[in-house]
This record gives structure tokens, sequence and C-alpha cells, in this order.
């Protein structure tokens, strides 16, 4: 495979004259200026970094008067696909949808014998987002949850022969905060079992794990036989909603595209007509012989389709993908320099063993005690002007909308619930330079000191 090229390095705007271009540029230059004072103004801890092309781009779409799926789209597919290192990318509206499109092609009549079904098992954790766990209950399967390591935040592969059954049919899991979990060890469990995998890679765009034969390293989202990601404006490129279900199986792709446009049988582009050259030739279920092929419908499917100028956004971030993923690795280095000195407090976060993750936080749990309670660390520096966040949903079986969801759990998932009490995380993101999180690391220092003093 050759090394992807950026199509953006010079965009080419089609409604955009020069005049209107130099017109647009200055008010997109202005709309996009940043500054963020350490103790002055709120250091997000995630956030977007768009530029003057990125608003162009999609300006440049909406005058195409096109308004859904397009040119854009195709050509975000394509370009896509080809960063990740896979076949087939197919945008959604959202990382949550591609999820429920990834799970629910799993589904599909058309994989016979392996086709997922009502009561199976799927092995997941419940420390992660609720949306990667979600579509396998609404679908009327059974999550199977088994616990994190106790070094991090990913699944603990020790487990999965144990979370297997008879009725065990795909693993679905995250890669944790851009950190990738143990593949080696999950798509050897799933291949000896002959399982589905799914890799959630929404927080993990640019991650990498293991090697191609040629030496070059191989991204996340490439291992399973669907794989996901987001593109919402705290993920690693924006289109602000978006999102996008990977694949390398042509076949599967049909089935990803069918749930994703309504459940059609139809392949044709929106706006095309008789890609198949036999429109009117399809004899299919009772329907009448002849019946139009664009009104045929195999799956019980949704619209999750996103617009064209969501396209524009993304195509033009993607074109900075790399330096994107590069600052937030800077930036994890940072804290870890700045924050090591704090490991007498915290764990800190390493990657997995084999691994060169694209971080999506930085993620502190803090050691047993310790005289710190995180929810009044937290606060404190929501005071100070630092953001924070959770874990997602800590332990997902201790969430409400959980209580009566029927499902297994292996042993009594203690790092989860350690993870749900004793850790949070700031942010790396590219918008961040080290006088940002040099505050946060001074802040977080300053806190610890003054508790310990306290507790003497």
């Amino acid at each position: 495979m050759q090394p992807y090229r950026p199509a953006l390095e010079t965009p080419a705007y089609q409604n955009l004259d020069a005049e209107l271009l130099t017109a647009l540029t200055r008010v997109a230059e202005r709309r996009t200026a940043r500054t963020i004072t350490p103790g002055v103004d709120y250091i997000p801890v995630t956030g977007k970094v768009l530029d003057a092309a990125d608003l162009l781009l999609g300006v440049d779409a909406m005058l195409d008067g096109w308004l859904t799926a397009g040119r854009f789209a195709a050509q975000f597919e394509r370009d896509l696909a080809e960063w990740v290192g896979c076949k087939y990318a197919a945008l959604v509206n959202s990382g949550s949808s591609a999820n429920l499109i990834a799970f629910a092609t799993l589904t599909s009549p058309k994989l016979g014998d392996r086709a997922i079904r009502l009561g199976d098992e799927v092995i997941t954790v419940a420390a992660g987002f609720p949306t990667t766990v979600n579509p396998a209950v609404l679908y009327g399967c059974v999550p199977v949850f088994v616990d994190v390591s106790a070094t991090g935040a990913d699944i603990d592969v020790s487990q999965l022969e144990a979370a297997l059954s008879p009725r065990t049919r795909a693993v679905m899991v995250a890669h944790t905060l851009g950190n990738p979990f143990d593949l080696a060890a999950v798509t050897a469990f799933c291949e000896r079992h002959n399982l589905w995998l799914v890799e959630d890679n929404c927080d993990a765009l640019g991650a990498e794990y293991g090697h191609y034969p040629d030496g070059r390293p191989r991204k996340t989202g490439t291992y399973g036989h669907l794989a996901t990601l987001s593109f919402y404006p705290a993920h690693h490129i924006t289109m602000g909603e978006g999102g996008a279900v990977l694949v390398n199986d042509k076949s599967l792709k049909k089935i990803v595209e069918s749930f994703r446009d309504w459940g059609r049988d139809c392949w044709c582009e929106p706006g095309k007509d008789n890609t198949c050259g036999k429109r009117f030739g399809h004899c299919m279920g009772s329907l009448p012989d002849g019946y139009d092929h664009k009104y045929i419908y195999s799956h019980i499917g949704y619209n999750l389709k996103a617009t064209d100028m969501q396209a524009a956004l993304g195509l033009s971030q993607l074109a900075k993908a790399d330096h994107f993923v590069a600052r937030r690795r800077e930036n994890f280095a940072t804290l870890t320099e700045l924050l090591t000195p704090l490991t007498e407090f915290f764990h800190l976060p390493v990657a997995s063993p084999g691994s060169n993750p694209s971080w999506f936080g930085y993620l502190l749990t803090l050691r047993d005690g310790v005289p710190i309670d995180r929810t009044a660390l937290t606060q404190h520096l929501e005071a100070q002007k630092i953001g924070t966040r959770l874990l997602f949903g800590g332990n997902l079986l201790r969430q409400p909308a959980y209580a009566n969801v029927p499902h297994r759990v292996i042993g009594s998932l203690p790092n989860t619930d350690r993870i749900m009490n004793r850790s949070f995380w700031v942010g790396v993101w590219p918008g961040l330079e080290r006088e940002h999180l040099s505050y946060i690391a001074d802040t977080i220092r300053t806190y610890c000191q003054q508790q310990v003093a306290a507790s003497v």
C-alpha cells in the first residue's frame, strides 16, 4: 500500500472565485483565531482545532446546493480508508451511529449461520462509553462484562476464556482514551472461537499497534471485522457531528451501507440510478417481478447518513490528522514529565505493550491510602478553570439505565470500580501548549501538597 497523501494540501474551491475567497478567508481567519490564557480562560478538556480552510471548504460544499452526501462524502470515505489502512469507510452521522450500524451489520440474515441473533452474547467491558454496549442491548443480545486491567483501562484479556459460552458471538470493545487494547490477544481469541470483532476506535484515530510485514506501523481500526470512528468536536478530527464504519470485506461493506441507508438492498449512490444494470430485473421476497430495486429493503435499517458540508469539513481536517495525532503524543509526553513527581499520589497512564497510542486524554488514578478525595480534587480543578472528565460511565452496571438489562459478569469488576471511584482525566488535545499543561500540573501538585499538610 502506498503512503497516504492528503488530497487537500491545496484545496480546490469550485464555487468561490478569487474575490469571494479573499473576503471569506478574512472572516474565517477571525472566527478560528483562539487564545487560552491559563488562570484567566477556561482550559477545556477537549476541543476542536479549526482553520480557515476548514470553514471555507464547508462553504464551498454548501454552495453546491446538493446538501446531502455527495462529492465531498465520497472523497472523504476514500481518503479516510486509505489513511487508516483499510479498504472501505462508510460515513455516518455520529460515532454512536457507527457503533449501531457496525453491530446491526452482524445481525444480517445475509451472514447465514454467523449472524448474531436474539439472546446471543457479546463480550465487552463496563468501564467505557454507553454506546459501545448499547447496540448489543438494543438487538436483544446479552453483554458479558469482563474487568479492565489493573494497570490501565483496557480490557483484561486474561478473563476472555472465562467469559466464553456456547452463545458467544462477538467481542465489541473500545481503545480507551486512545490507548490500544491487547489486539494480539483479542484477535487470537476471536479467531480461535470464530467470533466477530468490532473495534470501537472512536477515541483512537491514528493509534498504532504492531506492524505490517514490510515494517510499517499498523493503525488500530484495521484489525476488527468492523471498526468505528467518531468525528464529534471533542475527537481527533471533527466534522461537528459525524462518524464512520471501517471495513475490509466487500460483502460486509454492502450490509453496512444498507443499514445506514434505510435498509435498502440497492447500492446506488444518492442521485444515481441503475448502478446494477437491472433496476427492474429483481425478484425478491414476495414482491412482484421487476419491482424497482431502489425501493427493495433487505434489512430493518435507518437513515444515518451525514451531509456533504460535514464531509467537506472532515476532509479538510483529515489533511491535518497526522499533525493532530503528533501534537496529542507530544502533550501526553509533556504531562508525563510534569506529573511524574506526583506518582506517590497517582497511577499515571502508560502505553499498552506493542502500541503507539493516539491519546484522547490523560487518565489519572488516585492511589489507595492517599488523603485526597477525587470529587474534591476535580471540583478544585474546575474552579481553577481546568477542564476534567471522569472515565465516561465509570461502571455501566451501576448506571440507572442498565439496572434491568440482562447481562453476565465475570468476577466482581474491582478495577472497573476503582476507575469509577478514583480516576479522572485531563486534556491533551492539540490546542493546548506547554504553558497550559504546566498550569494543570502545578495546580494538581499544589492541591496535593495542601491536602497532605492538612492531614498531618
